[in-house]
Parts: C-alpha cells; structure tokens; sequence
C-alpha cells in the first residue's frame, strides 16, 4: 500500500476515533424523530396553527429530520390546508439545511461555533424566505404558483392498522438506529477519505489561494459548487472537513453547505414537482443569497474573534 493512502486512511481512522461519540448521538436522533414523529401530524399541526405562519415552519422544518420526499409531503399538506406562501416558503428553505442530528453531526466535525452559526443561518434564512414570499404574494406576484391540483380532504377517522402491521417502536427505534448507525459510518469513510485524499494531492496554498479567508471570491465560489458537488448530509460534512483542514475557510465551507444541501438538483427537482418557477427561483435566489452572506459574515466573525 503506498505511503499516500495508508497516510489518508490514519486521518480518516484518527476522526473517526474522535468524532465517534457524535456519529453514534446523531444516529440516535435520527431514528428516534423518525419513528416517534409522524409527518400526517406534522403537516396538520402546521395547518391548525396556520395563525403563526413563517416563525412556526421554520421551527419545524429546523427540528425535523426530513428527507427532500419528507419535506414534499409536508409541503403538500401545508398547501392542502390552503396556508399562504409566506409559511410554505420558509418551510421550503429552512427544512434542507439543518436538523437536530446534522447539529450534532456538525458540532462533531467543526466545533460548536460552525455547527450552532449553521443552525442560525438555516433559521435566519427560514424567516427571511417568510417575509418574503409574504411580500411578493400581497403583491399578487406568486398567485397560481401551485404545481399540483389538490383535493378536499375526505372527512374520515383516522385508518385502523390491520393485524400483524404493528411492532413495537422501540423495536423499530433499534432498527432504524443501526440502519441510521451503518449509512452514516459507510458515507463517513467513503467521503472523509476522498476529502483526505484530495487534501494529501493538492497542494494547500491552491485551496487557500481560491477559498482561504483572505480571497474575496472564495465563499460565492464556493456556495456555486456547492450546488453540483452536494451530495448528502453524511457525505458532504465529512468532505467539507477535509477541504477546510486544505485551507477552505469556514465562511466558504459554510457557504457549500449552504447551497449545497438547499439547491442540490435533487432539492430542485422535489420542489419543481408542487411549485412552480416563481416560487422555485425565490428560494434558489434567497438560498444564494444567504449562503453568500452568512459566509462572508462568519469570517469576519472568526477573523474579529
């Protein structure tokens, strides 16, 4: 084996060892709010609480671990239940960037100070996407922006589960804890190596010189290829760390998640199938936006600290 990768893998081996403790905690999180949190109720306790409107979605899309199919359904119940766009946007952006595990997850590769900036940021940037979708739609800009045609809801009791459908949740909490537990591990080891590996072949004064602290064009950089390299959660926090220790800054690292995790093609692609372009390029426009700044600012932050 030759002394480049078995170097890699001593990197990858001595993170895991430290970052362990947040792997396992994350994976916990993950399969706990999975099996005790049910998405119908969700999206109906958005409906009746619709009075609170940007503040409450971007709460729950903070505090929820959804997938993009997860947030369409819940997206589709909030329309359903015929919320403005106000809420609706801001549950649309907010929800892709963060959850309670990613925190956890985030903390262990970063620190705290990243990881609880990030969490902040996919708030601010849920409400910011609230006042504006609310802004534009008293202005008749987003009127006849959905995509889909939905029906009444049929006024029927809840759906009995026939027999041998049921298991007990805390079977199912061991289960979706080691399903959680075994994809994490394996996008961890997959992804810190190739973030390692690229660390170990290009040269550090190349990543530093396009996305060190000092370069002004390191953190739209890039929140740009965040957007075509964005893997997933469990992928890409691990890469991004490895980037950083190459010499990305965190405002920049900050930024890639950014985009990369809101306007990922595959985000795109689930909200282009219940809304339409105006709401779409609203949310892509408010994500680059705020990537780019919530970027430059946590540099100056980390610079001024």
């Amino acid at each position: 084996m030759s002394p480049l990768i078995t170097h890699t893998l001593a990197q990858v081996w001595q993170t895991l060892a430290h970052n362990w403790p947040f792997l396992l905690a994350s994976a916990l999180i993950a399969a706990g709010l999975k099996v005790y949190l049910d998405q119908e109720k969700i999206a109906g306790f958005l409906q009746r609480q619709g009075h609170t409107g940007v503040a409450l979605a971007t709460a729950t899309a903070v505090t929820t671990p959804l997938c993009s199919c997860g947030t369409t359904a819940i997206v589709l119940g909030m329309m359903a239940g015929k919320l403005p766009w106000a809420p609706i946007v801001a549950f649309m952006v907010s929800s892709p960037l963060t959850s309670p595990q990613e925190l956890v997850f985030s903390a262990g590769l970063f620190g705290w100070p990243f990881a609880l900036a990030f969490f902040a940021t996919s708030i601010g940037l849920g409400l910011a996407g609230g006042a504006a979708a609310g802004w534009l739609e008293r202005r008749g800009w987003l009127a006849n922006q959905t995509r889909v045609i939905l029906p009444a809801a049929p006024a029927t009791g809840p759906t009995l589960p026939q027999p041998g459908q049921i298991r007990p949740r805390g079977q199912l909490f061991w289960q979706e804890s080691l399903l959680a537990s075994r994809r994490l591990l394996i996008f961890f080891l997959g992804f810190a190596f190739i973030g390692y590996l690229l660390n170990n072949l290009l040269p550090s004064h190349w990543i530093a010189a396009l996305f060190g602290e000092g370069q002004v064009y390191g953190v739209p950089l890039a929140a740009l290829l965040g957007i075509p390299f964005y893997f997933n959660t469990e992928a890409s926090l691990p890469l991004a760390r490895g980037l950083m220790e190459a010499g990305m800054s965190q405002g920049a690292v900050l930024a890639f998640l950014v985009t990369g995790s809101g306007i990922s093609i595959g985000a795109i692609a689930g909200a282009l199938t219940i809304a339409r372009w105006r709401v779409v390029g609203l949310v892509i426009l408010l994500l680059m936006i705020g990537a780019v700044l919530s970027g430059f600012a946590f540099n100056l932050l980390a610079a001024a600290g």
